[in-house]
């Protein structure tokens, strides 16, 4: 077989930057097929593509290095943190560097008097808690997986404490990152409010590794309340528990996660996790605040859900308990998994605005049993986010085209909402069919801004920008 021109120029291009990207990072770069293989595929069933190489950096400088490295041969950069993303952010369909960040795990700076804290992008928010602790202080997002504060950042990351606290939007200051000239920019200052220029620390945040790679994160911190109460209520249907997260949103109370598990999402967990729940659609609800402060929401919440239909509402103080119980919300895509076992699994998530939500989740569970499609349904209902874990046979053509059409009709239905193909996943390259759809010329302005940061494409390619 004759490669052609380009072929050769390009294996030859390739072969040059990692030689010299080796001269730097010495056995901190690996070819190893495996290695490779590892960071070019995420936990679902988007294909994965391996990259040329996989450099391990330390700082900034040694970032800047290899961004340089890979801009002069043209060579693909793909930022990696811990691999949870779930929409193909991370494969590497054009080869290239996959830039490993977990060495970078330090937390640098924190200031308990200001309420904020700089941390490396390898920094987990698992770990960064267990750091912060003792200062009286706490970082509130909490995507299920211990993700990395870097990933979270490029992706914009939610979870169950959005519907309080916020979003990584809210929550990142500022930042520092590579951009694709090799250039070190930070995009702010540490004050609470800035009117000046542009805001790139918004245009950073959840750009996905397409226009830079962060190496540094002023986050936003929170003190720990002097009161915490979880619990879970069961409610007759699915629309009656979102009503129910409507209306505590719509009364004003401060609820600080309402997590919605449908029956099926029971099922699972009561076998995976050992627990004794009643196998109806149900609202894992936590309330932060002062002593009186609690009592006042759990009452007004167990109101709401008694008119509902819902209840009894059981709930508990103690931290062990309500571990266990945000331990069980978090396991629930492997509890469903554990369900269907040989398939691929497949997370996919929407958001409406709340006045829709029950309206959206009610059609999405019917158009599942309409199709015949296993797909238990969970999510951050207090901002109108839920998900759809969805199980496919690869080999069955039939089931992968109901799967697809599934999701391509969940994605339009939100977005005919007036909601969003994602909530907190991202668009990686697995969404962004649906971008033009949800933001019509907005994607024209976005392509102008890759265009002009990142003119040779080398940034993660193939994410984002259809």
């Amino acid at each position: 077989m004759i490669m052609s021109v380009q072929t050769i120029e390009r294996r030859n291009s390739v072969s040059q930057a990692i030689a010299e990207i080796t001269a730097i990072l010495e056995d901190r770069i690996s070819i190893a097929q495996t290695v490779r293989d590892q960071h070019g595929k995420d936990t679902t069933w988007n294909p994965g593509h391996s990259p040329d190489a996989v450099a391990f950096v330390n700082n900034t400088e040694e970032v800047q290095k290899v961004v340089q490295i890979c801009s002069k041969y043209e060579i693909p950069v793909i930022p990696y943190g811990t691999g949870t993303s779930l929409e193909g952010h991370i494969t590497c369909p054009y080869g290239g560097v996959s830039l490993d960040l977990n060495n970078m795990n330090q937390v640098l700076e924190v200031n308990p008097q200001d309420f904020d804290v700089t941390v490396q992008p390898g920094v987990t928010r698992k770990q960064l808690n267990e750091y912060i602790r003792d200062q009286g202080l706490f970082f509130p997002i909490d995507p299920g997986a211990d993700a990395s504060l870097g990933g979270m950042t490029a992706t914009r990351a939610s979870g169950t404490n959005a519907v309080r606290y916020g979003t990584m939007r809210e929550n990142v200051m500022s930042l520092t990152a590579v951009m694709a000239n090799g250039e070190i920019v930070r995009t702010a200052r540490r004050a609470k409010k800035s009117a000046a220029g542009y805001d790139l620390t918004r245009l950073m945040v959840g750009s996905e590794g397409t226009l830079g790679v962060i190496t540094e994160i002023c986050l936003k911190l929170h003190g720990i309340p002097e009161s915490i109460a979880a619990g879970v209520c069961p409610f007759p249907s699915v629309k009656s528990a979102c009503d129910a997260a409507i209306a505590c949103i719509q009364m004003g109370v401060p609820i600080a996660r309402v997590e919605l598990m449908d029956s099926e999402n029971l099922k699972a967990l009561n076998t995976y996790s050992n627990l004794k729940l009643k196998e109806v659609p149900t609202l894992f609800v936590e309330f932060h605040g002062t002593e009186t402060g609690t009592r006042e929401q759990i009452d007004t919440f167990s109101f709401i859900a008694e008119e509902l239909g819902g209840g009894p509402f059981d709930w508990a103080t103690k931290e062990e308990d309500r571990g266990k119980l945000w331990q069980a919300r978090h396991d629930s895509y492997w509890a469903i998994k554990a369900q269907v076992p040989g398939k691929e699994s497949l997370g996919t998530d929407v958001c409406v605005p709340i006045s829709k939500l029950a309206e959206c989740v009610e059609e999405t569970r019917l158009d599942l049993e309409k199709h015949g499609l296993y797909g238990p349904i969970l999510g951050h209902v207090g901002d109108g986010n839920f998900h759809v874990v969805l199980f496919c046979d690869r080999d069955d053509p039939v089931e992968v085209r109901a799967t697809e059409e599934f999701l391509d009709r969940l994605a339009m239905r939100s977005i005919a909402m007036d909601g969003t193909c994602t909530g907190e996943h991202g668009i990686g390259s697995g969404k962004r069919k649906f971008l033009e759809a949800e933001l019509g010329s907005g994607v024209a302005v976005m392509r102008s801004i890759k265009q002009a940061l990142d003119p040779k494409n080398i940034m993660n390619p193939g994410k984002i920008i259809p």
